[in-house]
């Protein structure tokens, strides 16, 4: 392809387009889905980077703190992702058949269910902050300084569900672009907003690290209004009008179905990685708050390589509702190829240098020590959660969310946990044992994946 083909084939996956992803060259519908879903979800890791960047100037207790929210916030991304999981894969699949209609019914039921979550999760947020942090092993410094940044997250949980669900449906639609644009508008205003309010710039008053959980709260809730603006208007392959939001018993029980299982894929997951940060907890503040850094700055390339998977979901979604499986097989085999190129270089990087991008955010050695430790330890099997993403997210987008789900069970409860408290606590490696056991889990994930996807009883799942 010469250098003005790529050019406009960027501007288009940036621009959006009306094409058939259950046609055409397969590469470019890839790129089309693939680059518009990466930068959403580096706009996502942004999110967590904004914070971390500016509340680090408050302290380790504070930087603890927003760790430690964020431990309890994968619940709701968990929700919220698992939810999101069961919409693509419905709405592609209609989408695939050449049903809009179905499609906007489909996406209307996710809508309600999303709805009556948030409300459960917000009410036990708000009520439980103190609590929580406390079940987690913060120190009273932290859980004072914390709670209400913990409570303010929390309780405006809806704005996290939302951002996430409505962003699935345009990502199943093939409308991948508008996904894009509202978190690019979310970041935005919390990057604007973070200082201002965290530090009292201006005539705005000084919040502190309450400041960081308004910033961001109001950034996605923003992007969540401009989410419900595209759905509702425009020319996109799906529309929703007053008539697709009645109730549709029958699709709605199949998606808490595909949606129950892909809860429980993702809650497993998050659920660990909160015993995690109780273990890392046990060796101080100091390895928390490096943790903490670590795993933003693991975020930050994670998420873009989560959304290149997403554009596999997708295209086998679409591709198994046009009756194309080897379509949907090849889209998976070329996107893997894609991500293990991107997440091996990055990989190669924190092996070899991890400490500068620690000292972004810290000078103090003994953080940046922790930091540098957790970055090195899980670049080692950057190749094996590269491939993992996308076989994972294969299954998903096929509709087989339940396999996923046990193979977090086992990955992560059974091996992970008893292996990072092994480590931990009876070989004395400390933190470090828990940054290893991650390291061994994820690769065993992307191994059992692959292994299941090889087998071929996705291309039968009926959704």
């Amino acid at each position: 392809m010469s250098n003005t083909g790529f050019i406009e084939l960027l501007r288009d996956a940036i621009r959006g387009t009306d094409e058939d992803h259950t046609r055409g060259l397969v590469r470019r519908s890839i790129v089309l889905l693939a680059i518009p879903m990466m930068l959403e979800m580096a706009m996502e890791a942004v999110f967590a980077v904004t914070d971390i960047f500016f509340v680090a100037r408050l302290g380790s207790a504070a930087v603890a703190a927003v760790g430690m929210t964020e431990a309890v916030l994968t619940l709701v991304y968990a929700v919220a992702i698992g939810l999101s999981a069961a919409t693509t894969a419905m709405v592609a699949r209609r989408i695939g058949e050449g049903d809009q209609k179905g499609a906007s019914v489909a996406a209307a039921q996710a809508l309600w269910i999303g709805a009556a979550l948030s409300a459960l999760m917000a009410i036990a947020g708000f009520t439980l902050s103190e609590q929580i942090l406390r079940w987690l092993g913060a120190d009273e410094a932290v859980v004072q300084g914390g709670s209400i940044y913990t409570k303010i997250l929390l309780g405006g949980s809806a704005s996290i569900t939302y951002i996430f669900l409505i962003n699935a449906i345009f990502r199943g639609a093939g409308d991948a672009s508008i996904a894009m644009k509202s978190l690019f508008l979310a970041n935005g205003i919390n990057i604007v907003l973070d200082p201002i309010l965290i530090f009292g710039l201006g005539p705005f008053p000084e919040l502190g690290i309450a400041g960081a959980a308004v910033a961001t709260t109001t950034g996605r809730s923003i992007g969540v209004l401009y989410q419900l603006v595209s759905l509702s208007t425009g020319n996109h392959r799906i529309r929703l009008g007053w008539r697709d939001l009645g109730l549709a018993p029958a699709v709605m029980k199949r998606l808490l179905v595909l949606s129950t299982n892909g809860i429980l894929q993702f809650g497993i997951a998050t659920s660990a990685w909160i015993m995690l940060m109780t273990i890392v907890a046990r060796s101080g503040t100091a390895a928390v708050a490096g943790y903490t850094i670590a795993m933003r700055i693991v975020e930050f390339v994670i998420l873009p390589a989560w959304g290149l998977s997403n554009a596999a979901a997708t295209l086998v979604g679409q591709a198994l509702g046009a009756g194309k499986a080897t379509r949907a097989q090849l889209a998976v085999a070329i996107t893997a190829r894609y991500n293990f190129g991107f997440m091996g270089l990055i990989g190669v990087i924190f092996i070899i240098a991890p400490d500068p991008f620690v000292r972004i955010f810290t000078s103090d050695p003994i953080v940046i020590d922790y930091g540098a430790a957790c970055l090195r330890y899980l670049a080692y099997g950057y190749g094996f959660y590269a491939l993992g993403m996308v076989m994972v997210q294969a299954l998903n987008g096929a509709g087989d969310t339940f396999t996923p789900m046990i193979i977090n069970l086992i990955c992560f409860w059974v091996i992970q946990l008893p292996l990072a408290w092994y480590l931990a606590e009876t070989a004395g490696f400390g933190a470090r044992g828990v940054f290893a056991a991650i390291t061994i889990a994820e690769s065993l994930i992307a191994l059992l994946a692959f292994a299941v996807f090889r087998k071929g009883r996705w291309k039968l799942r009926q959704v």
